[in-house]
């Protein structure tokens, strides 16, 4: 989505009541991030909302580059903020293989997933929490989150062998999907290490 550089556009200081509904949004995508969301987003923060093309628009708040947003599609974290709270997250991780492939921004597809160096969800997770469960949730020891993701979800992508995830992407099929099938496109890649938005001055 953001392969070419951006160039930075104005910043608008968004109203109270934007920000707490973009601050209730998140937490809704994104629970496990409640422990922190004092952390990188307070409750009397300026946040402020930066233009991008293709009708993105990016969150920052004191020049540290938080979410962005299309349209009214879930917002998605900003890798600054994923290495930050990299348990916040749900995760897969692929091979070796596919890290050159996404860090060109093209779209994942499920080998990279399904070989020995790529993580799916566990065995026989759950498609869904039960209600008020959703801070049971995590990644093992191996790197297999604890439930499915679903199409449409959100996803951070970490890579074989590497600590921090390299990319952020929208699965476009469920990963219980994934493992019955083991072809076909898996994530659309939104941002990713390298990438404009990664590279766009915020100051």
């Amino acid at each position: 989505m953001f392969k070419k550089d951006l160039s930075p556009s104005p910043k608008q200081k968004l109203k109270s009541s934007v920000q707490r509904s973009l601050r209730q949004s998140l937490l809704s995508t994104y629970p496990l991030l409640t422990p922190h969301v004092d952390e990188f987003l307070p409750k009397k923060a300026s946040l402020e909302s930066m233009k991008l093309p293709d009708r993105n628009t990016l969150y920052v708040l004191d020049s540290e580059p938080l979410f962005f947003q299309q349209d009214m599609s879930p917002l998605m974290p900003h890798l600054r903020l994923v290495h930050r709270f990299p348990q916040a997250f749900p995760t897969i991780r692929i091979d070796r293989g596919a890290i050159r492939f996404v860090l060109s921004g093209a779209t994942l597809m499920a080998p990279g997933l399904t070989s020995k160096g790529g993580r799916l969800p566990v065995d026989g997770a759950p498609k869904q929490l039960p209600e008020g469960d959703e801070m049971n949730q995590r990644a093992d020891a191996d790197g297999r989150w604890s439930r499915e993701l679903a199409k449409g979800e959100p996803v951070v992508i970490v890579a074989e062998d590497k600590t921090e995830a390299c990319a952020v992407g929208m699965l476009v099929c469920g990963t219980d999907e994934v493992k019955d099938k083991g072809k076909g496109p898996v994530i659309e890649d939104a941002h990713f290490l390298g990438d404009g938005l990664w590279k766009l001055n915020t100051d």
